[in-house]
């Protein structure tokens, strides 16, 4: 037995659409972590990117568990003294839900160049309405 390898040429993408209404960031995210990494597909390979296109829907309409949506904070620093900022889940999905949800995200990709690779494949959108209608993605259903 040879251990089966994908190649880089022979990769077929698929898009998957994900509709976030009423469901859990970690749970939609974890998903679209597992569909843009390609671990869904028998021909995983841990070097290629194998993963499939992701367009996650209604992010404005995302749940988080317990306390977090009061207690979750996102930071971010400028690099200079005094330069770190901080902004809580709730004023971030007011001002952007499209990047809690790419946050969460590309926190479960690995964190080198194929990482960035897959993260470039998945198209967030706060509405209903995306511009992919083209590229039929198929639905999935999320458990919860």
């Amino acid at each position: 037995m040879k251990t089966y390898y994908a190649k880089k040429g022979e990769v077929q993408r698929e898009w998957v659409l994900i509709d976030a209404a009423d469901k859990v960031l970690g749970r939609v995210a974890s998903t679209a972590a597992q569909i843009l990494k390609g671990k869904h597909k028998p021909q995983y390979t841990p070097h290629i990117d194998t993963g499939d296109f992701v367009v996650v829907i209604n992010a404005s309409k995302i749940k988080v568990t317990g306390a977090k949506a009061t207690d979750k904070v996102y930071y971010s620093h400028s690099g200079y003294p005094g330069g770190l900022k901080a902004e809580p889940f709730s004023r971030a999905m007011e001002r952007h839900p499209e990047r809690v949800i790419e946050h969460a995200v590309k926190g479960m990709l690995p964190k080198n160049t194929l990482g960035r690779a897959q993260g470039r494949k998945l198209k967030v959108y706060a509405g209903p309405d995306h511009p992919h209608q083209a590229q039929n993605p198929r639905e999935i259903q999320l458990e919860g």
